[in-house]
């Protein structure tokens, strides 16, 4: 399928530092959580790390696009940042990325979006998150325009607490005869939304990815297999992502599943977004359906073994030659 891709969800600067466990115990609210915080809070952290943060584009649905443009994609994404040095960053480093800027809004008077993740010695990450103009999209910004050229519309979860901007872009996205994928993001999105997911689901949705987690807060128990068939029982196309046992995958009767690609984890900040990335790759290129499971399996294998949410531009040519690889 020829076309772009489109992101639709938060732009945010990730600061990624590195920290032992007692710093993250004294940031409050548990290991290996997302919390949201004001900016006073958020200051604070970042005044006692122990060095400066390294500094990259995030958000789930942008780090998707972000891989699928570092394997030749044209990639847009859809959403708001400040006007300050962050959101010129943002823009900046997103189009230095391989990626198109062009639609993503700038908002006066706002400050950009920024996650802190904390990074310990385990590889896991505690993430404090500042939504900041990020929250800023409305559905009056969303136009037919935006979804000109796109084959595909990537949108995060986290849109799901904004509901009416969530229906909105998807909505225009299938008007404008986009396939839709959309990532459950988290078990939370899943626990406040199970009230329109079905639907939702139904009536826009092609593909639907979801990790473990995210699958048993959708049927209340974990049980993947179980879950894959609840989502292919409203969607065409799912996936439930088991992290280092793999991924299950169904399109239609059509069912799969595809082992882990091994690697030596140093962050797992982005690996399930990459994975995302690189299942959609295959599908927009109308591959197999294990061939798509094991893209992303190299694409999350890919993400986990260096800091950052994302490879960067000199890893492109050799994750290209390995995916050219896969049987």
């Amino acid at each position: 399928m020829d076309g772009a891709v489109m992101g639709i969800g938060s732009p945010i600067v990730d600061l990624l530092a590195r920290v032992d466990d007692s710093f993250v115990e004294a940031a409050g609210g548990g290991k290996g959580g997302m919390m949201l915080v004001d900016e006073q809070t958020m200051a604070s952290l970042c005044s006692r790390l122990p060095e400066s943060p390294e500094r990259a584009p995030g958000g789930s649905a942008a780090n998707t696009v972000r891989a699928m443009a570092g394997l030749g994609r044209e990639a847009w994404f859809l959403g708001t940042v400040g006007d300050d040095e962050a959101g010129a960053f943002y823009r900046n480093r997103f189009e230095a990325d391989g990626g198109k800027a062009g639609r993503i809004r700038v908002v006066p008077g706002r400050a950009t979006g920024q996650c802190l993740s904390l990074i310990t010695p385990d590889s896991q990450r505690t993430m404090r998150t500042c939504l900041g103009a990020a929250q800023a999209l409305r559905p009056e910004m969303i136009t037919p325009e935006d979804f000109e050229n796109c084959a595909l519309v990537h949108v995060e979860g986290y849109l799901l607490y904004d509901r009416a901007t969530a229906f909105k872009a998807m909505e225009t996205a299938r008007e404008a005869g986009c396939a839709v994928s959309l990532d459950l993001g988290s078990f939370e999105v899943v626990e406040t939304s199970k009230d329109i997911l079905p639907d939702l689901l139904r009536d826009w949705v092609d593909i639907v990815f979801a990790n473990e987690d995210e699958a048993a807060a959708l049927i209340g128990k974990n049980d993947p297999e179980a879950a894959l068939e609840t989502l292919l029982s409203l969607t065409p196309t799912a996936a439930v992502k088991l992290g280092a046992r793999g991924a299950l995958l169904g399109r239609g009767d059509e069912r799969e599943r595809v082992p882990a690609v091994p690697a030596r984890a140093v962050d797992t900040t982005g690996a399930g977004d990459c994975w995302a990335a690189g299942f959609l790759h295959g599908w927009l290129a109308g591959c197999s359906l294990r061939w798509c499971g094991m893209a992303g399996a190299v694409l999350g294998a890919e993400a986990v073994s260096r800091v950052g949410a994302v490879p960067e531009g000199d890893a492109w040519p050799r994750i290209r030659t390995r995916l050219d690889n896969l049987q």
